[in-house]
């Protein structure tokens, strides 16, 4: 089955080890200088490790794999002589382990009520209300997104338009992507299940005006087009000024 798992870039790898320290499952070892992965049963997924990597040497790949085994990595915990994860308690990692990386964590909230003559910037209101929200988290059976709308917003949208919460995030279900940065081809896929797994009302895509950005146009419609869907499509485009320069 294919899967989200941790891939090691051996070329960046300096072998220094952080990842070691981050890796709560026990799964990266330093082997010949550079890290490693031991066995991808050991392996969840979620990328713990990403963020202590000096190197950039750690990324997620979508590709054939063995499923993750919690039971055989609680065992191979206690061999290296490290706490098994079920036993975790009182400790930064109870949550992350438990219910997966914060990050990944599926969470839906009751939408709040809004005044909209309300300016008190100390009690705007957040409209944000599932997690998560990148799209390569994002599961295409995660029960927010059913019967919604599906806002796909470009990585840097957000901190464009100062008024993205109440012009664009209010009533929908979000998903941030970046198509530059980011594996397309991956994106694709993923739209796709999520496309074909649940009645979508309606897709608004907000993207920049940098031509890189208009990715996700392509990206969407190539979805579309694999899943056979027939959603109603609005496309925004946010200029590098914070202004909204065409709907």
């Amino acid at each position: 089955m294919k899967r989200d798992i941790v891939l090691i870039d051996q070329e960046r790898c300096n072998g220094c080890g952080e990842c070691i320290n981050n890796c709560a499952e026990g799964a990266i070892e330093i082997v010949d200088g550079k890290a490693r992965m031991i066995s991808e049963i050991y392996c969840d997924g979620l990328g713990a490790c990403l963020g202590h990597c000096p190197q950039d040497a750690i990324t997620i790949e979508h590709r054939e794999a063995v499923d993750y085994d919690e039971d055989a990595t609680n065992e191979h915990l206690k061999s290296i002589g490290r706490e098994p994860l079920t036993e975790v308690n009182q400790n930064a990692h109870d949550d992350v382990h438990a219910s997966g990386c914060p990050s990944a964590r599926i969470i839906q909230r009751e939408r709040p009520a809004v005044n909209d003559k309300n300016t008190d910037v100390d009690n705007v209101q957040s409209m944000l209300m599932q997690w998560p929200i990148q799209l390569t988290l994002v599961s295409p059976e995660a029960p927010f997104l059913d019967n919604t709308e599906l806002l796909i917003a470009a990585d840097c949208v957000p901190f464009a338009y100062p008024r993205f919460h109440e012009k664009f995030l209010k009533d929908k279900t979000l998903v941030i992507a970046c198509p530059k940065l980011d594996d397309v081809n991956f994106y694709i896929e993923r739209l796709t299940g999520i496309f074909t797994k649940n009645s979508i009302k309606k897709i608004t895509i907000v993207h920049m005006e940098v031509p890189c950005c208009f990715g996700l146009n392509h990206t969407v419609g190539e979805a579309l087009k694999a899943s056979k869907s027939d959603i109603p499509l609005e496309e925004v485009t946010i200029g590098i000024d914070g202004t909204i320069k065409g709907e």
